[in-house]
């Protein structure tokens, strides 16, 4: 939406390019001519990458159908398997060194319970969206997978076990893109969510708000009773008589992730009060989609045991630099000493 309101600004000439010397605007235009060429190849480049993408999902795919399999009780992991993940662990076995004591009915616990519930809460990002009244339905998650549609855009598929919340077995959330000034370069276009089909009074992303009313009788008779109404007059007068009204309204929710924002529409006066906050929302929603596909999914295990948070911050601290903002404390007030040092030693010289 703002875009297409620069659009009827940016790429106006400004006339300095016309008032160049004749060879030098030839020369301009040999640039883009060559230009051209490169946008080509980045073209090319970005379709490669996608269908590698593609790829090395099918090579994927099977590995998390079998980490499907193992959450869900269907299935137990090899010794292979097993003990190639426990070379991690030895070092923090030996530094716990306490046993372990095994109840009799830990034998009975199918698959890993809550595994997608407890991997998406070790995510800052979609903790943040997750409420207690989520929890009690996102813990029937049985898998969370990736799929390509034929349009360049890809598919966030939740699967669900039967609930007491909604009668849906997957809900699928799917981000498209759209190409960009330069060609095969894809930017976040827009989103689409699945509905929920939510049962009687179990719908997350709304609540109920409870008001009481006074009773104004006169206004509640439909004229078919006017006649009898007048006849009961006093009966019907009392306006001490209160009610209860719920009404319906929104609330969050992570489950509004399947419902994504959209531009609004209206007078422009209306949508510029609205753009910032729909930047946002649409920044966010892009955002969770991004931290599901390329985090979240490929890396499950990590979240649900907390390792991954290690990268996290690692991550953060990369970003921040290789000081921090004390050592930058530290060392302008070294040097503002230093400074004070050499005022003090000029003082002395001048004789003070």
């Amino acid at each position: 939406m703002i875009q297409g309101k620069l659009n009827t600004l940016v790429g106006r000439s400004s006339g300095y390019i016309e008032s160049l010397p004749t060879p030098v605007r030839r020369r301009i235009n040999g640039l883009k001519g060559i230009q051209k060429d490169h946008t080509k190849l980045e073209a090319a480049f970005h379709e490669e990458v996608l269908e590698l993408e593609k790829k090395y999902f099918a090579l994927f795919t099977p590995l998390y159908e079998k980490r499907s399999k193992i959450v869900n009780g269907q299935a137990e992991p090899t010794e292979a398997e097993v003990e190639a993940g426990a070379e991690d662990d030895e070092e923090e076995e030996e530094e716990a060194k306490e046993p372990k004591t095994e109840k009799p009915e830990d034998a009975n616990i199918k698959g890993i319970p809550e595994f997608w519930l407890t991997a998406m809460k070790n995510s800052q990002a979609l903790a943040a969206t997750i409420t207690d009244r989520d929890e009690t339905a996102l813990k029937y998650i049985t898998n969370i997978r990736i799929a390509y549609p034929d349009k360049h855009g890809f598919q966030l598929i939740f699967e669900f076990a039967d609930n007491e919340f909604f009668t849906n077995k997957q809900i699928t959330k799917t981000y498209f893109y759209q190409d960009s000034g330069y060609p095969g370069d894809y930017i976040y276009d827009h989103a689409t969510g699945d509905k929920i089909d939510w049962k009687d009074g179990k719908d997350l992303t709304v609540r109920i708000e409870s008001k009481k009313q006074r009773n104004k009788s006169m206004f509640l008779l439909s004229l078919d009773c006017l006649i009898e109404y007048v006849a009961k007059f006093y009966r019907f007068t009392d306006t001490k008589q209160t009610r209860v009204v719920k009404r319906t309204v929104p609330c969050e929710s992570f489950f509004n992730f399947f419902t994504p924002p959209n531009p609004p529409t209206g007078d422009e006066e209306d949508l510029d009060d609205e753009a910032e906050e729909i930047s946002e929302r649409l920044e966010l929603d892009y955002g969770l989609g991004e931290e599901i596909k390329e985090k979240l999914i490929p890396r499950a295990v990590d979240w649900y045991t907390g390792e991954a948070l290690q990268y996290e911050d690692l991550d953060d601290g990369l970003d921040d630099g290789d000081y921090d903002d004390e050592d930058d404390e530290e060392r302008f007030s070294d040097e503002d000493n230093d400074d004070d040092d050499e005022e003090s030693d000029d003082e002395v010289s001048l004789g003070r």
